[in-house]
């Protein structure tokens, strides 16, 4: 499958101008997008924006995974000695639907940690929703965060 340029048209100003906290998702993809065109950035293939974009989901949710599991954020000093800490990340590939995707997974110190959204020993990631796999017509959910988790 050839690379595709990411191609679009003119969005309105003022989505480059709203905080991505306040914005819609078209706003947010319209960033995206003006930004990826900016950079000269390719939509798919190897350091694409679908590359990207899905290495960047898949380490938040691992984050928000062992923060729930460890009941601490990341660099809080309520975690340091309290016999299950955060122990750096290990690097995995996992192939995906916009091919393989380089992302840390955090580990904890116990070993006790047992992330979901890509599972120890999975090297495979499909886009089970979207094939009419086990997930088909259901909202994959993200781990839920903390409440102190603001921002």
């Amino acid at each position: 499958m050839g690379d595709t340029t990411i191609e679009h048209e003119s969005f309105e100003e003022s989505a480059g101008s709203a905080m991505p906290s306040a914005a819609s998702d078209e706003q947010l993809f319209a960033m995206l997008v003006d930004r990826a065109r900016s950079e000269g950035l390719q939509l798919t293939g190897e350091g694409g924006l679908l590359q990207m974009l899905t290495k960047r989901v898949l380490e938040s949710a691992l984050e928000g995974e062992i923060t729930d599991h460890g009941g601490y954020e990341k660099h809080d000093p309520s975690g340091k000695n309290n016999g299950n800490s955060r122990n750096g990340t290990r690097s995995k590939t996992v192939l995906t639907d916009v091919g393989p995707v380089e992302v840390r997974v955090p580990r904890d110190t116990a070993g006790s940690f047992e992330p979901q959204i890509v599972k120890k020993r999975q090297r495979r990631l499909e886009g089970r929703a979207a094939s009419g796999g086990p997930c088909a017509g259901r909202p994959h959910s993200m781990p839920s965060r903390s409440p102190s988790r603001a921002a």
